[in-house]
């Protein structure tokens, strides 16, 4: 049974079907009879009035069979999409009205203005171009800084000056007066450029509406969906037992599937209104200004350290732009989740945050891979390299000093649990092992020597160490049910959902382990608001942690049932029997007597063979993991790269990573969900942005011709290492949460190397991304050309 064994790098169960074109994605359902085909016409401008729509041409085109447009939707009187996240604001948070269709006013590029309706998707895209819309262009801001300066063009009537809230966290008196009184204060700016989540299958849906129960049906390609099913509710009016929402296979999430879209409402209304089920399906083209992006935020930094480079208050003020509207969970990378990893894997403490969120003419925020926890991970490494350099200490050194449970930082009594500045209490962690076995696998030691090679062929080398510190939860609680079906398999029904990640393998290693059978005798059942009573799905590294700690209650509750009718079958006292290795044994029996599980099973499926007061249905049993404890993943990363003076070309020679995720289910799949994160950390880091004209708002990086994601010949082997030596006892797994960990350590790592080889040509300020372009501009810029 050594496959079912937790820890033990089993290939993925699912990759069978993936490998051989049997992965079952939205576009790839069958196409309900009489379906209708819609697509979405688009705003081509940042903002503008809409004076009026003339769609009587596109109607009366073959094939169509209705055109929508906001006065339709007026009339129906369906409410505006929700904000849902719960963010403690100074003063409210502000979110004005998001239609499923623009009313009268469109306020970014892209924003939906009408649908049509037809009987293939090739009627309902030429019938779009019929349509005629009369704009009135406004002025446009796709800054946030700019959208709160005095005099910006203004987005909503229902936020003065562009401003969405005020966010406030820490001790602001404490914090200025630590600033004032100590040796050293390093003040820079960091920013955090606007990405595009890009995953690999486009949004889609397909919607139906059965007027005799007057339900709806939604298949679509989606990571939370009972989140989204109560956001549907909102916006219908209706109980939410109204919506039946499934996920088939989902090509990748990363959070910008996590919300409800414009286009899943007019699906379902017009599926309702029309009589017909309707299919959108997202071309990669509209995903870039219509789906939603991440992180641009801003960031003021002041980092207060005494004589001795010990940290003694951190002061954070982001800017964050929101973009034209408040997605579902937007304001809560620079709150909530930004605010949980304050001060990342240092003892600092005391400190102050302040966020403010602005409304500019740009798609809308919203979370991605680690959301938040990347921001501010970020902005404090990079602080403590501009605090090296000008204190002309050694950052891994800095680092070491200041580290939790270093005996050096201050105010840490010990090691842990240690309270941070803004009362997260981390239980464990091996920070300062993690930094020792990077240096040494980074051979630190060495790098001079390959800096002076380097330097032979006219390049320059840098290396760059860094560390972070993630808060994985996401929402809290989250429910799990097994259940043993007819056909002999045993189903696990798991409030969490699968993107890629490999659900269907580890959580029937973590069933395979407690109950004693097969890892192939388990079926993942997830992505169906009827199948799954209850879930908070994917997002915030929470599956195993949440997901995981419900399914091994659910186990427990599985075999006191089974403990009982084993007993009962053979007529032996529960205390008496032993179970191992699917099998209940009477203890101390010579002969052996005992019953296997699925035996048990079996015989519990007929009331009759129940004991006397036990209740019918079987062993199948459901729980809920109500758990709000955030568990701690952390690392040290470590890039080298080497830098071409003449073209500003940066190329990534090498990339290390020693993570702790606590206990391991499975560390070959540990292993490529950290590669994946690292690979878009290290996109952000040196290719990719969302770029916006700043006079006329329009996307400028709206394909994949424009916006640059990593290759494989951009990226070296990544080497990770993982140490379990270091487990949470937050949840009966004793894991950390290793789904986001990559994305939030890659960027700084990546960008210290870029700094420190630029470092002797007097370049200190750089960027994300670092572009050959970008490079290239600061080599001139610091007035020190290669071999100038």
């Amino acid at each position: 049974m050594a496959s079912a064994r937790r820890g033990r790098s089993l290939r993925r169960l699912e990759d069978l079907r993936f490998l051989t074109g049997r992965g079952r994605y939205v576009a790839d359902a069958e196409i309900p009879a009489g379906c209708l085909h819609a697509h979405v016409l688009r705003s081509p401008h940042a903002h503008a009035r809409i004076l009026g729509i003339a769609a009587e041409a596109a109607r009366a085109m073959p094939g169509v069979v209705a055109v929508l447009t906001g006065a339709e939707l007026r009339a129906e009187g369906l409410a505006p999409l929700p904000c849902t996240v719960a963010v403690q604001t100074v003063g409210p948070l502000i979110a004005p009205p998001r239609h499923a269709l623009a009313l009268d006013r469109v306020r970014h590029v892209g924003e939906p203005v009408a649908v049509v309706l037809a009987e293939s998707p090739a009627a309902a895209r030429d019938a779009a171009e019929r349509i005629e819309v009369e704009y009135e262009p406004l002025p446009a801001v796709v800054d946030a800084r700019a959208a709160l300066a005095p005099g910006a063009p203004r987005l909503h009537e229902e936020a003065p000056g562009n401003l969405a809230y005020v966010f406030e966290k820490g001790d602001r008196a404490a914090t200025e007066a630590a600033i004032a009184t100590a040796a050293h204060v390093v003040a820079l700016e960091v920013v955090n450029h606007r990405v595009h989540a890009a995953p690999l299958e486009p949004r889609g849906a397909i919607a139906s509406h059965d007027p005799a129960t007057g339900r709806f049906h939604l298949l679509l390609s989606g990571q939370g969906l009972h989140g989204i099913r109560r956001q549907l509710a909102t916006v219908f009016g209706l109980p939410e037992e109204r919506f039946h929402l499934v996920a088939p296979d989902v090509g990748g999430g990363f959070g910008l599937k996590n919300p409800l879209f414009p286009e899943y409402v007019l699906a379902l209304w017009a599926a309702r209104r029309l009589g017909r089920p309707v299919r959108w399906i997202a071309e990669a083209s509209e995903e870039f200004p219509s789906a939603v992006h991440a992180r641009d935020a801003h960031a003021e930094v002041r980092l207060a350290l005494d004589a001795e480079g010990r940290f003694l208050a951190l002061d954070v003020a982001f800017t964050a732009d929101m973009g034209a509207y408040l997605s579902a969970g937007g304001p809560g990378s620079t709150t909530n989740a930004a605010s949980a990893a304050f001060g990342g894997v240092y003892a600092i403490p005391t400190g102050f945050m302040r966020t403010r969120g602005a409304f500019t003419n740009t798609a809308p925020i919203e979370a991605y891979r680690g959301a938040g926890k990347p921001e501010m991970n970020y902005l404090i490494e990079r602080a403590i390299e501009e605090a090296a350099r000008r204190l002309g200490m050694d950052p891994v050194a800095l680092r070491r000093r200041n580290m939790i449970g270093s005996a050096a930082a201050t105010g840490a009594a010990g090691p842990f649990p240690h309270r941070t500045a803004f009362g997260m209490t981390v239980d464990g962690g091996r920070f300062a092992a993690n930094l020792d076995v990077v240096e040494r696998l980074a051979d630190r030691a060495g790098f001079p020597a390959r800096r002076a090679e380097s330097a032979r062929r006219g390049r320059l080398r840098g290396l760059g160490l860094a560390c972070f510190l993630e808060t994985s939860r996401g929402a809290p609680n989250e429910w799990a049910a097994v259940r043993f079906a007819s056909d002999g398999r045993v189903d696990l029904a798991i409030g969490t959902q699968s993107n890629g990640q490999g659900h269907e393998t580890s959580f029937a290693q973590v069933a395979a382990e407690r109950l004693g059978l097969p890892v192939e005798a388990f079926r993942l059942v997830q992505a169906d608001t009827e199948a799954v009573q209850f879930g908070n799905g994917h997002g915030g590294a929470r599956s195993m942690h949440l997901g995981g700690g419900a399914l091994v209650k659910a186990i427990e509750a599985v075999l006191g049932k089974a403990r009982t009718v084993a007993a009962h079958l053979l007529q032996a006292d529960p205390a008496e029997l032993d179970f191992a290795a699917g099998r209940f044994v009477v203890r101390g029996d010579a002969t052996g007597r005992g019953v296997d599980l699925l035996t048990v099973a079996r015989a519990a499926a007929d009331p009759a063979n129940l004991p006397e007061g036990m209740a019918p249905g079987g062993l199948d049993a459901e729980a809920m993991n109500l758990s709000d404890i955030v568990t701690f993943p952390n690392g040290c990363h470590a890039a080298e790269v080497e830098v071409d003076p003449e073209t500003g070309v940066v190329t990534l020679l090498r990339y290390l990573a020693v993570d702790d995720y606590g206990r391991l289910i499975n560390p070959m799949l540990t292993v490529g969900q950290v590669q994946g994160g690292l690979a878009q950390g290290i996109g952000q880091a040196l290719r990719e942005a969302i770029a916006y004209d700043p006079d006329s708002g329009q996307i400028l990086s709206g394909s994949f011709m424009d916006y640059a994601l990593p290759r494989a010949e951009d990226l070296p082997p990544l080497e990770v290492t993982l140490d379990e030596g270091a487990p949470t006892a937050s949840n009966p797994l004793g894991v950390k949460g290793c789904g986001q960990a990559g994305a939030i350590a890659a960027p700084q790592t990546v960008m210290a190397a870029v700094l420190d080889a630029l470092a002797p040509l007097g370049v200190t300020r750089l960027d994300m991304p670092a572009t050959p372009e970008r490079v290239w501009r600061a080599i001139r810029a610091a007035g020190r050309p290669h071999g100038g």
